[in-house]
């Protein structure tokens, strides 16, 4: 499927090209002593979230975020034989920001932007735009990397999601020069019809940061 190279590069150089998080773990993070985070009322909800284990699944590709979605499986999964853990026992939130973004968006918005969706991330793993949020239905479970497992089977487990929202302003952008639409309805629209458990940070990065003063791991999807 073609894709918009220039479109895509632009986002790349407006946002800062995505690369994969190296970023400190909660207690390099206090090596000053006595350097204690400042919290903000916007990133609370990181913090009330209940569960013995933090984890923040960091996705920045359209791969990556259906990758994001089966390491959250494998979380689940895995933990309740070795462990004894219960879903209720994580505290696990996927970012999807930069190009994964798109899949923060629900059934309706895919149906309505589905072909600028995948031309703007560069979403190829189909031979034909979707028409509804890939990695929210297992009609396609034979072909992509997520298997069939959906964001509604993690949001009934309590996973939470942070979204970019440079990034949604970004594909607002994007389709309003597509359709002839205005860009501010459409960025209103498409944050309206988010995923059910989603939070709109500034940029993902910055909720990727932030997760980890809360005590989060950072596991990353590529």
């Amino acid at each position: 499927m073609k894709k918009d190279n220039w479109t895509r590069r632009s986002l790349m150089t407006g946002m800062g090209a995505a690369v994969p998080a190296m970023a400190l773990a909660p207690s390099a993070a206090r090596a000053q002593d006595g350097f204690v985070p400042t919290r903000h009322a916007l990133d609370a909800w990181l913090g009330e979230m209940t569960g013995q284990h933090r984890v923040f699944i960091d996705s920045a590709t359209t791969h990556g975020g259906m990758e994001a979605v089966l390491y959250a499986n494998n979380l689940f999964r895995t933990q309740e034989p070795a462990y004894g853990l219960m879903p209720s026992d994580l505290a696990i939130v996927i970012c999807f920001r930069h190009f994964s973004t798109v899949f923060a968006y629900n059934h309706d918005m895919w149906a309505k932007y589905g072909e600028q969706f995948t031309e703007l991330s560069g979403f190829d793993a189909l031979d034909e735009a979707p028409s509804v949020n890939p990695v929210d239905t297992d009609e396609f479970a034979d072909q992509l990397p997520s298997y069939g497992l959906t964001v509604s089977a993690h949001i009934e487990n309590g996973v939470e999601f942070a979204v970019c929202d440079a990034a949604t302003s970004f594909f607002s952008r994007g389709i309003a020069g597509a359709t002839g639409g205005e860009a501010s309805e459409i960025y209103e629209e498409l944050k309206a019809n988010a995923i059910p458990n989603s939070h709109f940070m500034s940029a993902g990065v910055v909720a990727m940061t932030r997760a980890q003063e809360y005590g989060y791991s950072l596991l990353y999807a590529g």
